[in-house]
Formats: C-alpha cells, structure tokens, sequence
C-alpha cells in the first residue's frame, strides 16, 4: 500500500505536517517504537509508529530522523497522546530530510493504524503472489516466437499495467510497447542508456532505479540467454552491446516474485537477441571475405563479384546494386589485455542500424568484420541521394558522434575508448580500398583528439586542420609558446586582451572595419592591439605567413 492511503482512511485519525511529494512511497510493515535507536529492528518500507518518548530535548530529534532515513523507513507517525501536538523540531528533521510525518490524533491507538496497515498489506502481498505465478506462466508459453520482444512488452502492459521498452546500449529503441501512447524521448533513451552502463562498469546487480524529470525507471540488462553475469571473463567484452530492459515503475518496492518474473522477460528478450546474432554470422562472414579482398590488392572484378554476391544478403527485396560506405572502429582498453576487435564488431552492429529503416531487421543491411583491435563495417546505401549542400547522404561522422558519445562514455568508464572513422560513398569495387584507407585514416585523426569517444569524417581528410593532431607534443608546446607566451604575459600584466584581439582579427581575415565592430572597439584602438602584437612577437599580421603561424598556434594551443 501506499503512504498516501492513509490519509484517505478517515477512521485513523492522521494529519500531514510534511512530505507531501513522498506520498507514493509503498508501505511493507509497521513499527511502534519509542527507542532512540530503533534502527536494528527496521528491515526497511515501515511506518514507524512513535509516542515521542525517546525525546528529552530538541536536540534528539535530528538524530532519530537521520537514523530512520537511513534505514529507509516509509514513513513517521507521531502521537499526540503525550504532548498534546508534535514538537516543531521534530517536523524541522522530517522536511531536512524528506520523511513524511503524520500526526496522531489522542483518540486514535496505536492498535487501530497497526491492525489496517497489516491487513492491507498482507491482502496486496497475497492477490500479488497469485496474479503474478499466472502472468509468468502465460509470458513464458507465449515466448518471443513471431511477434519478436514486442508480444512480450504487450503483456507486461496488459496484465501489469507496466510501460517497458528494450533499448539498445547508446539507447536505440529496439521494441516498445505498441499500445497507444508517447514513446520515450531520444534523449531519456540516451540517459538510461549511459546510467544502464554505468552501472553495468560496477558490476552492480540489476535491476538500476533512475530517476528522470517526474519518472523513475528501473533498467534490467538483457544478457544472452546461455550466459550468466559471472559467465563471461570480463564484463568489458559486452558491455557496449547488451541491451537492457526499462520498465517505467520503481522496481526498490517489488516482492522478490515480481522481480522473478521480469527477470523471466529479460530471458525471453535475450533469446530473440541470440537469433538476431546468430543471423549476423552470414554478414560477418561475408563482410571478412570482402575485406580480404580488398587488402589483399584482389582485382576489382573478383571484388565486384563478391559484392553482387553479398548484395541480395543485406538489401533483400532491392534488387539494385547500392553504393558503399566504409566505417572503422577500434575499442582500445587501458591495460591492453582484452582484444577490442569483436568488442567493436559487436558495438558497431549496434550503432549503425538506421533508426528510419522500415522493417523488423534493418540491421540485416550491415556487415562488419574485426581484425585485432579493430572492427570495419560495410555499410550499404540502396540510394545514395544528395543534401542541399550538395555532400553525399549517408552516415555522417558527426551525427553518429552525437548519437553514442555519451551513453558509450559511461559504459567505457575511465579505462577505455572508441575512436571512428568514416569514409566517403562509393559506387564501385574500385573504390572500396580507397574507402577503407579513407575510413582508417579518418579514424586516426579522431584517436588524436581528446575524450572517450572521438568520430572524424572524410570531410576533415581534406582541411589543414588534418595536420595538426600529428605534430609532436613537444614541437606543438615550444611552437605556441614561442609565438604566444609573450602575449599571454602582457595580458595577465596589463589585462589587455591581445589573445582574443588576435583570435578576433584572424576570423575577420584581416578586416579591420569587421574587426573593430565584433570587438566593439574604435579602429585606432585596434590598431594599436594589433600594433602591440607585431611588437611583442617580432611578426607582421599584414603578412600570409605570419597570418597562419599565428592561426596554426592558437588552433594547437
């Protein structure tokens, strides 16, 4: 039962003087104490039932609240019986932290609150017992067969009244429930997604409540069904592919049945997982063949073969022959003593399913296979169309970024990381090899950068900006500080801002007009900035040269 139950039981008599928002919290038991340390005989979720006689002076009642909130008690009824109304600090420590306080009327016993709270208690415990042993014999008979997760989730809502989705790990919605109703925003997707992970890094047992905005969700992993937690040897090999479960209901209140049963749905989901990888072995095989091909210097016609080959495998029911994209990963371990290749095979089977596709398996279009640390996957493109722009659609770099950076950096923890490359289309087996380098080299750009998760696309192969990230450090550190430490200097002296002057001038090309007016500075005093740098640095800004060490400093500083 709930907390906000009671109070619309007229026949107890109580009155609440705080905790209005934690009203939803489920009673399990009751408690009549008068200790001052009661706290060895609370197993948690009890209404604690006090006459005040544990209270001295105002100074008992701020430890006696800690103590209940810690062992996480419901909630705390006080009687009026002994002073006459409840003392105001005791209602102080209940708002600090967050307990709901009921007042006692002197009317009503101890006895009348104990026996309902029971009574209702025990009822819910015993209808609940019975309703669920029927709904999990009907889940497990009904099985993933034919309707995928979806039947599954269709249940949960009918019979439990649960809304629950599978996401992938970065968040993807693979199954949701198909009842009428809001989905879950992309961007609640992606929190649960990285809290899933996060938890999963500390190897913390399912399920994981999360709280967004006004609702809690609890998050059970899906891990195949032929493995236990403890059966792989490193929860890394995984983490960054498992799905999970999100039930949106506060699984801390359950009975072990309940917790049974949907632990019973996360198998059932786990089998179609293993389906769906087991389909993936032809793709795989067929994405190593290509790639052996292309390394290996085969002729164009022998890879044009394979690819009409593996065409009708990934584009079923398309007939034409698609172009082609190239994307790289590499999951790289800190230690170095966990093969990241089938890690990155794994998670970018996961990250490349066009969340647009029509169709139960558009990750059937993806190939990918791994070598070392590394995983390439082939991307077909049934129609390659063209952006206003006039770039190439396809998959962008910095979308798929987007998309994954922060759910994969939970799941990375501190002592990993995923860089990605990502090729151009192409439309031939002539291109194929070229794409590959292109991916792997934009890969390497992104493996310069800092963070977890770092994407390049082939749109950066062509800037000079390329260069940059493979400079060594020191020759980076003694160039920028050559050029800018005496600027750096006068600014922290004088406060003249000759950095930002200089960064300001750069971006105008040179403009003084355009210059002066983003700075909000008369001409005559950017005149003087600029003048005062070109003294400083022994360089002219009126000269290409110089104009681009100082451009090339500030973009390596």
């Amino acid at each position: 039962m709930r907390l906000r139950a009671l109070l619309d039981t007229d026949a107890l008599g109580l009155r609440l003087l705080g905790g209005e928002d934690e009203l939803d919290r489920t009673v399990r038991g009751v408690m009549t104490t008068d200790l001052r340390d009661p706290s060895r005989y609370l197993s948690g979720g009890e209404l604690v039932l006090t006459g005040i006689a544990w209270r001295r002076d105002a100074a008992d009642s701020e430890p006696f609240v800690r103590l209940l909130v810690q062992a996480g008690v419901a909630g705390l009824a006080a009687g009026e019986a002994e002073l006459g109304n409840v003392p105001e600090d005791l209602v102080v420590a209940c708002v600090r932290h967050r307990l709901p306080l009921f007042a006692v009327h002197e009317s009503v016993a101890f006895a009348t609150i104990t026996e309902h709270v029971v009574r209702q208690v025990s009822g819910e415990r015993a209808g609940d017992l019975a309703a669920v042993v029927d709904r999990h014999r009907r889940m497990m008979t009904s099985g993933p067969a034919g309707g995928g997760p979806d039947v599954v989730l269709d249940l949960l809502g009918s019979d439990l009244d649960l809304r629950a989705w599978v996401l992938s790990p970065t968040g993807r919605p693979i199954a949701g429930p198909k009842v009428a109703g809001p989905g879950l925003p992309a961007d609640t997707c992606a929190k649960l997604a990285a809290e899933h992970l996060a938890a999963a890094r500390t190897g913390r047992r399912g399920p994981h409540r999360v709280t967004l905005g006004s609702s809690t969700y609890s998050l059970f992993p899906v891990r195949s069904s032929g493995r236990s937690p403890q059966a792989s040897r490193d929860v890394r090999e995984t983490v960054l592919s498992d799905w999970l479960l999100a039930v949106e209901a506060d699984a801390g209140d359950w009975p072990e049945e309940r917790l049974d049963l949907l632990r019973g749905v996360t198998q059932l989901i786990a089998v179609e997982r293993d389906r769906r990888d087991a389909a993936r072995t032809v793709r795989r095989r067929l994405a190593q063949e290509v790639l052996e091909l292309v390394q290996t210097g085969a002729a164009p016609a022998e890879i044009a073969a394979r690819l009409r080959v593996a065409a009708p495998v990934l584009l079923p029911g398309l007939g034409a022959a698609p172009h082609w994209q190239v994307v790289v990963a590499r999951v790289e371990w800190q230690d170095g003593d966990l093969e990241g290749g089938p890690v990155a095979q794994s998670l970018l089977e996961e990250i490349l399913v066009d969340p647009s596709a029509t169709g139960p398996e558009p990750s059937d279009r993806i190939a990918v296979a791994h070598t070392g640390d590394e995983a390439i996957a082939l991307v077909p493109l049934p129609a390659v169309s063209t952006e206003h722009d006039g770039s190439e659609a396809g998959i962008l770099a910095d979308a798929l970024l987007e998309s994954v950076r922060d759910p994969l950096s939970a799941g990375l923890d501190d002592d990993g990381r995923v860089t990605l490359g990502v090729s151009a289309s192409v439309h031939s087996a002539e291109g194929l090899r070229g794409a590959l380098e292109e991916a792997r080299h934009a890969r390497r750009v992104a493996a310069a950068r800092a963070g977890r998760v770092c994407a390049a696309g082939h749109q950066e192969l062509a800037s000079h900006v390329l260069l940059l990230p493979f400079v060594p450090d020191d020759v980076r550190r003694a160039f920028t500080a050559r050029l800018l430490d005496p600027l750096r200097d006068y600014d922290r002296r004088h406060r003249a801002e000759l950095i930002p002057t200089l960064e300001a001038f750069l971006d105008c090309d040179g403009s003084w007009t355009r210059c002066a007016t983003r700075l909000h500075l008369h001409v005559n005093t950017l005149r003087y900035r600029v003048g005062r740098i070109e003294q400083l640095t022994s360089r002219d800004l009126s000269r290409l040269e110089d104009k681009l060490d100082f451009f090339l400093a500030l973009r390596m500083s």
